[in-house]
């Protein structure tokens, strides 16, 4: 359910044979209407990084990226420039090498990072997403945003500022699926998807109200 448009696979725990042969079966499966990526968590080598992207360099087009494949911006500039030498384009992403304001021009010099992943909780709110989309944009670089297993309020918290974010135009990730209804702190209960979108309601704030004994229930 919740009609989403693009997969993201978390990597890094599997042998990466596996792991592309999995990429490949998505594919095979969803056609390039799909966009896929995978998310190793910096677990692969440089040299790994570069043999996964030659290899779902068809996999990963038509709007995918690889994203933290190694460690630092580095090493991810490196994996780039080995891409790229091969004639491969696939974007990186990362929201583990790009952490604030300082690192987005070196990850832009050293073409490390295609696509900063957002998220206001790590980034100090929304006012400071909406800064840094602006940043990316000066310096030509995508945009998405990063996903914690959250509840609705910060779901929602996620869509308002991603909608401020008109530069904003990687689908953003959620893990809000996998969360249960008996956890939820919005009043009302889960918020829904459709599309793979989440309607932004006409209303003051974030749109939603807590339920207080739900929030107590989590405190507990």
């Amino acid at each position: 359910g919740g009609g989403f448009r693009e997969v993201k696979r978390r990597g890094g725990a599997l042998d990466p044979s596996v792991e592309i042969e999995t990429i490949h079966a998505l594919r095979a499966e969803f056609g390039p209407k799909v966009p896929l990526r995978i998310d190793p968590n910096c677990a692969w080598s440089v040299e790994t990084s570069t043999a996964v992207g030659e290899a779902l360099r068809e996999a990963l087009s038509d709007g995918g990226y690889l994203e933290d494949p190694c460690p630092e911006l580095a090493g991810m500039g490196e994996v780039r420039q080995r891409l790229l030498a091969k004639g491969i384009g696939t974007p990186l992403a990362s929201n583990v090498a790009v952490t604030s304001f300082e690192d987005v021009p070196r990850a832009r010099d050293l073409q490390a990072v295609q696509i900063v992943l957002s998220d206001p909780h790590y980034w100090g709110g929304l006012r400071q997403v909406q800064y840094l989309s602006h940043l990316c944009q000066t310096l030509g670089i995508g945009l998405s945003m990063h996903s914690n297993s959250h509840l609705g309020i910060s779901l929602m918290a996620m869509t308002h500022v991603a909608a401020a974010c008109p530069n904003l135009t990687y689908a953003c990730d959620t893990h809000y699926p996998w969360q249960t209804e008996q956890d939820e702190v919005v009043a009302g209960g889960r918020i829904r998807f459709q599309d793979g979108a989440v309607e932004i309601p006409a209303k003051p704030g974030l749109g939603v109200e807590l339920d207080y004994d739900q929030l107590a229930r989590g405190r507990e």
